[in-house]
């Protein structure tokens, strides 16, 4: 039964596209990789992406202590574009991070050990103040730059740098700032992107929820964004729990296995260039410009 319900979302898919086709496009796909620099597992199945030759856009934290590696992986691959994962929190039980700029310069993003908050709720709660915010993502946006990637757009880890109004605003003066795009989120988008998340999906349904957004593309959108979270099998990430959500808590390495797996997945591969074309954020930027770039509520 689930073979023949995949099955059936393929064809529906086809038969999309060939409509589109006929028109004499391609609807557009840009794939995110989220967290990428966050560990080893992470690091290594971006590598594998990269290796398919594919373009997609990557959001590296630099924060985080295995970005180092992550550089050293995404200078391998021209293809992709890399974004800044702008982050102020550190969401994983036993294994934290914090700021570029250490505890005693921003002391109001960090707990009494020196890490990020493990919660968009509990940053909230700490009374942050906006010059250290805008002084760490300086840093790491800084950091970043320095590294030696070409890097093309930000976006906020968990949302936070998006996620008021003062700090939307600090947002996009830091991306004026450094000429760079801001990557979209569900409420609202920079480039009039179409929104999709794997994230929230269960395990056994991911790949089906996959196809199913891949048969419903955009032909009108500049592009259809999926956000994915991948990373391989390993002990190490077994080992890891995110503190926020209880359907990672126990399995979020089997989560972000599967979507490497769809990416990874035959079926997905044949389908680049027949029933989509594959863009990065270096395409839309290079296409739209970032000074047409604004906040637009998402379905506008």
């Amino acid at each position: 039964m689930k073979k023949h319900f995949f099955l059936l979302l393929l064809l529906i898919g086809s038969l999309h596209t060939l409509a589109q086709t006929a028109s004499g496009k391609l609807p557009k796909v840009l794939l995110r990789f989220d967290d990428i620099g966050m560990n080893h597992a992470v690091n290594t199945a971006i590598d594998e992406v990269g290796k398919t030759g594919i373009p997609f856009s990557a959001s590296v934290m630099f924060a985080c202590p295995w970005y180092q590696e992550a550089v050293e992986v995404l200078k391998k691959y021209p293809n992709v574009a890399v974004g800044v994962h702008l982050t102020l929190t550190a969401e994983w039980k036993n294994y934290r991070w914090g700021p570029v700029l250490g505890q005693s310069a921003v002391p109001t993003l960090v707990d009494s050990l020196g890490y990020f908050l493990p919660s968009t709720t509990a940053f909230q709660k700490n009374k942050y103040k906006l010059d250290e915010v805008e002084r760490e993502l300086t840093a790491q946006i800084e950091r970043a730059i320095s590294s030696g990637l070409q890097i093309s757009y930000i976006d906020p880890h968990m949302g936070i740098a998006l996620s008021t109004p003062e700090l939307r605003s600090l947002t996009e003066k830091l991306a004026r700032k450094y000429k760079l795009g801001i990557s979209t989120l569900s409420e609202v988008t920079y480039f009039g992107e179409a929104y999709n998340d794997m994230w929230g999906e269960p395990v056994v349904s991911k790949q089906q929820a996959f196809m199913k957004v891949l048969g419903n593309l955009s032909a009108t959108a500049p592009a259809n964004m999926v956000i994915l979270h991948i990373a391989q099998a390993t002990p190490e990430m077994d080992a890891m729990t995110d503190m926020n959500s209880s359907m990672m808590s126990s399995n979020a390495s089997s989560h972000r296995q599967t979507e490497l797996d769809m990416v990874l997945s035959k079926d997905f591969q044949d389908m680049v260039g027949k029933q989509f074309e594959l863009v990065t954020y270096r395409d839309l930027i290079k296409q739209l410009g970032l000074k047409n770039s604004k906040p637009i509520p998402a379905g506008k």
